[in-house]
C-alpha cells in the first residue's frame, strides 16, 4: 500500500509539472512574439496609407512670340543649310552665290577660256612658222647668190622669202651705186624691220596672258571677300554663330579664288613657255637674216668685179 501511495505520489507530481510547463510555454510565446505585434501594427497605417503625390513640377511658361521666333528662324536656317551641304556642288555653289560674286565667276571662267584659246592657237602658230624657217634655212644654205636662193626658195609665203624679197628691192634700188657698203647697211637696216614686224605678230596674245596670268588671283580674291562679308551679314541677321548656317555663303565665296587660280596658274605657266619658244623663233630669224645678208655681200662683190674687170678690158 505504501508503494502505491508513492507512485500515485510521483504521477500526481509529473502531471502537474506537465500541465505547468505547458501552461508557461503560451505565455512565453505571447511574450516573444509581443515585440513583433506593435512593429507591424504601426507599419500597417502606414502601408495602409496612400502615397504621398510627388511634387508636381512647374508647369513650363509659354514663350513670348520675341523669343520663339530666334528660334524658328535658327531652325529654319539650319535646315536650309543642312540641305544645301547635301547638294553642295561648283554648279549649286555658283547658283546660290550673290550677283557679283557670279559676275566674278563667270569673267575668271571667260578668262581661263580666253587663255586656252591662245595656248592652242598660239601652240600651233608657232610650230607652223618655226617648220617653215628651218626647212627655207636647210634650202637657201648652199645658194650662191639671191637670184639662186630665191628660186630655190619659191614662191612659199615665209619670213625667209621677205628676207630675199627686201634685199632683191634693195639691190634693185641701188643699181648704179658704187659704194657696197651703203648696200648693206640698207638690207641690214630693212631686215631689221622685218624681224622687229615679225616679233610683234608673234607676240599677239602674250600681254593678254601677262595681264590674266598678273590679275586673276586678286579678282577672285575680291569675289571670296565680297562673300565673305555677305556670310558676316548674314550671321548678324540670325543671331546665330553656328558653322553650318554660314558654311554655303563661305564656300561659295572660297570658290571664286578657286576659279581666280584656275585661271592664274595655267596663264603664267602658258606665257613663260610661249616667252621661251619666241626666244627660239627670234633666234631662227637673226640666222635667216645672217644668211640672206651674206647672199647679198657676194652679189656686192661680184657685182665689183665684174666692172672692175670691164673697167679693166677697157
Amino acid at each position: 500500500m505504501k508503494n502505491m501511495s508513492l507512485s500515485r505520489v510521483m504521477t500526481f507530481a509529473v502531471v502537474s509539472a506537465l500541465a505547468m510547463l505547458s501552461l508557461a510555454a503560451p505565455s512565453s510565446a505571447q511574450q516573444g512574439a509581443a515585440p513583433a505585434v506593435p512593429s507591424v501594427a504601426q507599419q500597417a497605417p502606414a502601408a495602409s496609407q496612400p502615397p504621398a503625390a510627388p511634387p508636381q513640377a512647374a508647369a513650363p511658361t509659354a514663350p513670348s512670340d520675341a523669343a520663339a521666333a530666334p528660334a524658328e528662324r535658327e531652325g529654319k536656317l539650319l535646315k536650309a543649310a543642312a540641305a544645301e551641304l547635301r547638294e553642295l556642288s561648283p554648279w549649286s555653289m555658283f547658283k546660290s552665290a550673290d550677283v557679283l560674286v557670279k559676275a566674278v565667276m563667270i569673267g575668271l571662267a571667260f578668262a581661263s577660256l580666253v587663255t586656252w584659246t591662245i595656248f592652242i592657237a598660239k601652240m600651233l602658230e608657232l610650230t607652223v612658222v618655226q617648220r617653215k624657217l628651218r626647212s627655207a634655212l636647210v634650202k637657201i644654205a648652199d645658194a650662191r647668190s639671191l637670184a639662186e636662193a630665191q628660186f630655190a626658195l619659191g614662191a612659199k609665203g615665209s619670213v625667209l622669202a621677205s628676207f630675199l624679197a627686201a634685199a632683191m628691192r634693195e639691190a634693185r634700188l641701188s643699181a648704179g651705186i658704187s659704194s657696197d657698203a651703203g648696200i648693206k647697211e640698207r638690207a641690214a637696216s630693212s631686215f631689221a624691220e622685218i624681224v622687229r614686224a615679225e616679233a610683234r605678230r608673234i607676240r599677239l596674245g602674250m600681254g593678254l596672258l601677262a595681264t590674266i596670268g598678273a590679275t586673276s588671283p586678286f579678282v577672285g580674291l575680291f569675289g571670296t571677300v565680297w562673300g565673305i562679308m555677305n556670310s558676316f551679314i548674314g550671321i548678324s541677321n540670325a543671331h546665330t554663330t553656328n558653322l553650318a548656317v554660314v558654311a554655303p555663303g563661305i564656300a561659295e565665296a572660297l570658290l571664286a579664288t578657286a576659279l581666280g587660280l584656275f585661271a592664274a596658274i595655267p596663264a603664267v605657266v602658258i606665257y613663260n613657255v610661249f616667252s621661251r619658244a619666241i626666244g627660239g623663233y627670234r633666234a631662227l630669224l637673226a640666222d635667216g637674216s645672217a644668211l640672206v645678208m651674206r647672199l647679198v655681200s657676194r652679189d656686192c662683190e661680184r657685182v665689183s668685179s665684174a666692172h672692175i674687170s670691164r673697167a679693166a678690158a677697157e
